[in-house]
């Protein structure tokens, strides 16, 4: 089975695989008093500047439901895209531990701006609703759009206008900094974003993700945080590890320029298949496109991937960093075969 369903079936990065068993090697001070984390931190502080604080995280839900954590109160809610991992796959995971409600908003591809914010601000100084309190975006966005440095910068700005902070899930920063080609500090750090949940897993790594405070002042705390929440590793060893070597010489985003590359390449090929509609502009490492009930029948006989929208057929098809040029071909061939 060639695999199209998700960058979290791929394997391990062969030199993070390296890392890891380097890292296995003799003993280490645990709950990250070792020098691996440090060195994490160390590139993290290489890639955003000496002011900021990082953590290490177990997964992604957790990065992104402690990053918010750290940023509200009970009564506060999150305004955030509809189609927000947060809002859809994360089981009530922000609800469950915050206390706190999830202003979504509907969008077609997944991207939030300051007016689509602003509508939800009746709210602010009534009792009698929650607050909102903090934006979250997705970089990149569930359905593969990428948010510009600018367009960051502009809700950056709103948030402060209006005494809101900007938290970034970036489960997969790294496609969007290839697809920009820009500084990643550009569209984080310099943009206004207070809180960044740095994913590691959908680019090469085993596990963990990171959650990076551009403010050390809103981490206060934090690490008890972490811990009260069940997302502190006794070994954090094996996760620094991994984080210190995708950050060192742009390993990070070699990974995601080549699973940027082979979606392009997909998306190109299905183009100029008959019966198969593509459906949004490729970015980053995911291809959306409309395939009829029967042919992705036949297409899962041989390929894994997952249908987006029941309703419309809309498939979503994910690249990995180790998916080749011959797995792409491969697709674009059989649904030739099957969908002309």
């Amino acid at each position: 089975m060639i695999n199209f369903a998700s960058d979290n079936y791929s394997g391990v990065h062969p030199r993070i695989m390296q890392a890891l068993a380097a890292a296995n090697e003799g003993c280490a001070c645990a709950y990250g008093d070792d020098a691996y984390t440090a060195d994490a931190d160390a590139a993290f502080k290489a890639l955003f500047g000496d002011n900021i604080a990082s953590y290490i995280m177990v997964n992604g839900t957790g990065a992104n439901v402690l990053g918010l954590a750290a940023l509200m109160r009970p009564y506060h809610a999150v305004v955030c895209s509809a189609m927000a991992h947060i809002n859809v796959d994360e089981t009530g995971a922000p609800e469950n531990v915050l206390g706190s409600k999830l202003l979504t908003v509907e969008s077609n591809d997944g991207k939030l701006t300051p007016s689509d914010v602003e509508q939800l601000l009746f709210a602010k100084g009534v009792v009698h609703h929650s607050q909102p309190k903090v934006i979250s975006i997705t970089q990149s966005t569930e359905y593969g759009a990428v948010y510009t440095p600018e367009e960051v910068k502009a809700l950056g700005e709103f948030a402060r206008e209006h005494d809101m902070f900007l938290h970034m899930d970036g489960a997969r920063i790294a496609n969007a900094a290839a697809a920009l080609n820009v500084d990643v500090a550009s569209f984080t750090r310099d943009a206004g974003v207070h809180v960044l949940s740095f994913g590691g897993t959908k680019n090469g790594m085993m596990f963990g993700e990171a959650v990076v405070f551009f403010d050390p002042a809103l981490a206060e705390g934090f690490e008890y945080l972490r811990k009260q929440n069940l997302q502190l590793l006794s070994k954090m060893r094996f996760a620094s590890c991994q984080f210190k070597e995708l950050l060192r010489d742009g390993l990070w985003l070699e990974t995601a320029r080549h699973s940027n590359a082979m979606a392009k390449r997909l998306a190109e090929g299905l183009a100029d298949v008959p019966g198969v509609k593509v459906c949004n502009k490729v970015d980053v490492n995911s291809v959306f496109a409309i395939i009829s009930p029967e042919h992705q029948k036949a297409l899962h006989k041989q390929f894994a991937f997952y249908e987006w929208d029941e309703a419309t057929h809309e498939v979503r098809l994910v690249c990995s960093f180790n998916t080749t040029e011959q797995e792409v071909d491969s697709f674009i061939a059989a649904a030739k075969t099957i969908c002309a």
